[in-house]
């Protein structure tokens, strides 16, 4: 599920700061964040996956059961077992993108980071990532966290959104806009 299309507000923020704080009393930020780093590429690779969080004809029972044997074979730590035991066990799973997002957002914040949509056609490569990095953190001026996305429709370049700062600069787009220049000629 793309990152860039979660809401993050209401219940969804409430258990990302429940989560949070479970986590920071605990001393197991970095494990849950692992954990929901894994959570959320499983999300995005799998659109069965997607539908069962978001399916409300399954029953609590059963999305329990299958929840609990996903994190059992991802082998999640015993706090993001537990909770994602909580979210089904309170039909709540259709709000694990957003508690996703809402965690990566806390933890950006507290330790002085700006977290970066990046959308690229294909995958990047790690020193590309590096790099990307690099220039993120002399233009934002603090250290960036990136969460990636491929889009093949882009076809090439890169959509990079931090904050409420967006920057395109995809085929895609200049395509577009040499489209809507060539009209106005005629």
């Amino acid at each position: 599920m793309p990152a860039d299309n979660v809401n993050v507000s209401g219940v969804s923020a409430r258990y990302a700061s429940a989560l949070y704080d479970l986590a920071d009393e605990q001393g197991v930020i970095d494990a849950v964040a692992g954990d929901l780093a894994a959570l959320s590429k499983m999300i995005a690779d799998s659109a069965d996956f997607q539908r069962f969080i978001k399916s409300p004809i399954i029953s609590r029972a059963e999305q329990s059961k299958a929840i609990a044997a996903i994190a059992d074979k991802a082998q999640l730590s015993p706090l993001a077992h537990k909770f994602l035991g909580l979210l089904a066990a309170n039909r709540r799973l259709f709000a694990l993108p957003g508690v996703i997002a809402g965690f990566r957002e806390i933890l950006a914040e507290r330790r002085g980071q700006a977290t970066a949509h990046v959308t690229s056609a294909a995958a990047l490569s790690e020193s590309q990532t590096m790099s990307l990095i690099e220039a993120l953190k002399k233009s934002v001026g603090r250290n960036v966290d990136i969460v990636s996305k491929v889009d093949p429709s882009i076809l090439g370049g890169l959509i990079v959104k931090v904050g409420s700062r967006m920057v395109d600069s995809s085929l895609k787009s200049k395509l577009q806009r040499l489209k809507l220049a060539m009209k106005g000629v005629g």
